[in-house]
């Protein structure tokens, strides 16, 4: 072997040894720095009574960290005269149960999507804890529900991008057809 070929192949091996051996952390954003980008894909859950919703994910190179949106019509089942306006009708018309989501970490808050009031309220599931957010609104009787998945990231950094989703045109569009 050549002087070259023996210089080359060390130098090679010393830049090999030199990268880091472990995988980065997906990088973490102030909420100002988030530019979310909603990708759709099939809902992954068992059919219930409630049927099918649609799913979204926003990978962690936008978000942050990988969040996934679950959003599906409950028609007909909320309180009609006060809507979701406390943390035990979240509870109640919420979809914390397909995730195994049981342990609220704060109070619930007041959110609106539109013209519909609503609450969020952050909870972690699993034996790995990830974190969850169960977010209900509602028109009149009819209760929209989405439960938001992420993973080891903080819920009141994600929460507006969320709120924001819900807020956008592709999901109000969809939304004001169901409740018609």
């Amino acid at each position: 072997m050549s002087k070259t070929a023996i210089a080359l192949a060390i130098g090679i091996g010393l830049m090999a040894a030199s990268l880091p051996t472990h995988k980065a952390a997906a990088p973490t954003f102030a909420p100002a720095h988030l530019r979310p980008a909603w990708t759709e894909f099939k809902w992954p859950f068992a059919v219930d009574q409630w049927g099918i919703g649609r799913a979204f994910v926003c990978k962690a190179t936008a978000c942050g960290v990988e969040v996934n949106v679950y959003l599906r019509p409950k028609i007909g089942f909320c309180k009609c005269a006060t809507g979701v306006d406390d943390d035990d009708e979240l509870e109640r018309v919420g979809d914390t149960a397909l995730i195994g989501a049981d342990t609220a970490l704060a109070p619930g808050r007041v959110i609106e999507v539109a013209a519909m009031k609503g609450r969020s309220r952050a909870y972690v599931s699993g034996p790995v804890p990830a974190r969850v957010l169960s977010i209900a609104f509602n028109d009149r009787c009819d209760v929209m529900v989405a439960l938001a998945t992420l993973g080891p990231g903080d819920p009141d950094v994600v929460e507006p991008a969320v709120i924001d989703f819900l807020n956008s045109e592709r999901v109000l569009r969809w939304v004001k057809w169901l409740t018609m």
